[in-house]
């Protein structure tokens, strides 16, 4: 079948945030970062861009060394398997990257990094100074902000890092972190001096404000980078007192024994994976440029809304002093996921407080990948904060997928099966009715409003549109009742069959970005090859004789999880 593509004509390249390489990941990053960015790089490699998918782990930093130190390990054991980890659970569950590498293990990114810190250095944008930083003195080290919690001077929220307000969202700093405590020793922690390079923030103010201007973010996303803006960026240091990470690359006797801050390396992973995919993939390193300082391609970031400041301010100060790279697009930009347990007040997900739920463990229970991305979906915290339940997850699996997509689809197959054959009906025009042509049209706008709203990353609204055709074909069927016309008017039957089979096919393509085990399932039941198949195919139905396979059960009732039994 033919090959569309995108109006622009533009490659693409797509950047999923980071993962920190310090712990397992859970259904709160899955919902609000990987699987929307995995559901639109499906639909736009199905409208035929040429898209690259980056991600890997961030593996540098004080999140690592906090691991490290809890388990005994070296902060390169710790982010080498939790890498490893990592991956296998995005492949588990269909989230398929070009490139997954790893910040501490690709070829390119200290090199990258330091390259990208020297040529904003070389233009005066850094400026060294004096910096009160957080001291542990039983320990006798420097506290990076993540090594010290304490107590929000804007908001008075407890437990806060050092570096940002979870629940307001203002950066922190030693003048505005009250109670500060080690997190090493557990100890009160002082405040000495030592030198740091800062990025003066508030020197960007008006390349952010102009990005923002054209930006594809969300309306509440753009709203809260406006607030920054009206506030005043402040001065933000670029390097930490630790000795895993990036290594400051100037001649400075104060910049020894000091690497590039984990915020400011990180976002480079993005370039630096493009480099070593390009590498991989035999077109050489220095194509990377294709990607990243051509015009002939956007770049998109799929982040959480803890991220903002760092997407949003931070890295298009980093890439405008830079002066080579394009800036991004857009940045999507997904809330919180909170949980309620059966009995339980919505909660917050945290591994602390005994809320997490774990990628890798529902991978390890065997149990159907679609379910959880179909509800996750669902329930995605695009606009607001959403909250996760393990009795809707189940109750919808088997209402919505078991009896309304299944149940639709096993139903019109088996039937066509034993009453025509094993293939789509041939039929007479004229046995075509107002209510099949009416159906038909039906179909072609919910193909419109899938495509508008996905276009516009609006993932929860395009399923919702195609859950609820869904219905629309089994109000179909029940109406047509082809049980009944098989006695009396095969003709008739032939063209509800067909019919039918055309919404099968169409959910076999459009469905594929939100839920590929099962489209794949679909297909070999249609005897489709999937990757021929282009977005639009999802409005030209098969030929009349087309062969069709034995149905498979798509989605077995749930009585019980195991996986959500383990977690409550």
């Amino acid at each position: 079948m033919s090959t569309t593509t995108t109006p622009s004509g533009k490659k693409l390249l797509v950047t999923a945030a980071l993962p920190y390489a310090n712990g397992d990941i859970h259904i709160g990053h899955l919902s609000g970062v990987y699987l929307p960015a995995d559901i639109y790089v499906r639909f736009k490699r199905l409208r035929g861009t040429n898209v690259r998918f980056i991600c890997g782990s961030d593996d540098y930093g004080v999140a690592i060394m906090l691991r490290a130190t809890a388990e005994g390990k070296t902060p390169a054991e710790v982010a080498h398997a939790y890498h490893a980890s990592h991956k296998a659970d995005f492949d588990g569950l269909g989230i398929n990257f070009d490139i997954y590498g790893s910040t501490s293990q690709n070829p390119h990114h200290i090199g990258t990094s330091q390259e990208i810190f020297k040529k904003i250095f070389s233009k005066g944008y850094f400026e060294k100074q004096s910096s009160r930083q957080f001291y542990d003195d039983s320990k006798q080290m420097f506290l990076p902000d993540r090594f010290v919690k304490g107590t929000c001077g804007y908001c008075a929220a407890a437990d806060q890092h050092g570096d940002q307000c979870e629940n307001c969202g203002k950066m922190l700093d030693v003048d505005t972190v009250q109670n500060p405590r080690s997190v090493v020793s557990g100890n009160p922690a002082s405040v000495r001096e030592t030198f740091h390079w800062f990025l003066d923030l508030s020197r960007f103010e008006g390349a952010v404000s102009k990005w923002l201007e054209t930006a594809e973010v969300r309306d509440t996303s753009r709203r809260y980078v406006q607030g920054l803006l009206s506030t005043g960026f402040i001065k933000r240091s670029m390097t930490r007192d630790i000795d895993w990470g990036v290594p400051v690359p100037i001649d400075d006797v104060d910049a020894k024994s000091k690497v590039l801050y984990v915020w400011f390396d990180a976002p480079i992973g993005y370039i630096s994976n493009t480099q070593q995919l390009c590498a991989e993939r035999g077109e050489g390193v220095e194509h990377y440029t294709d990607w990243w300082k051509s015009e002939d391609c956007d770049i998109l970031h799929f982040i959480g809304e803890d991220n903002t400041i760092f997407h949003c301010v931070i890295w298009i100060a980093m890439l405008s002093s830079e002066g080579s790279y394009k800036l991004p697009r857009g940045v999507v930009i997904n809330q919180f996921l909170n949980v309620q347990f059966p009995g339980r007040e919505v909660e917050k997900i945290s591994k602390s407080r005994g809320t997490a739920l774990w990628m890798k463990d529902y991978v390890a229970s065997g149990e159907n990948p679609d379910t959880l991305r179909y509800y996750l979906t669902m329930i995605a915290p695009e606009r607001a904060r959403s909250t996760f339940k393990p009795d809707d997850m189940l109750q919808r699996h088997n209402s919505e997928l078991a009896n309304v997509l299944g149940n639709f689809v096993h139903r019109i197959v088996s039937f066509t099966h034993k009453y025509v054959g094993p293939h789509v009906p041939d039929y007479l025009e004229e046995k075509v009715s107002d209510t099949d042509k009416a159906f038909v049209a039906l179909l072609e706008k919910a193909f419109h409003d899938t495509t508008e709203q996905l276009e516009g990353y609006n993932f929860r609204a395009a399923l919702e549109v195609l859950m609820e055709f869904a219905r629309s074909c089994n109000r179909y069927v029940d109406e047509k009742a082809p049980w009944t016309t098989r006695k009396t008017d095969m003709e008739t039957t032939k063209v509800t069959l067909a019919t039918a089979l055309k919404a099968i096919h169409f959910f076999t393509i459009v469905l594929t970005p939100f839920m590929p085990f099962t489209t794949a399932k679909m297909a070999a039941t249609l005897n489709l090859d999937l990757a021929k198949l282009c977005w639009d195919d999802a409005l030209r139905a098969q030929p009349a004789g087309s062969t069709l396979k034995e149905p498979q059960i798509l989605f077995a009732k749930i009585e019980t999880s195991i996986w959500l039994n383990a977690a409550i």
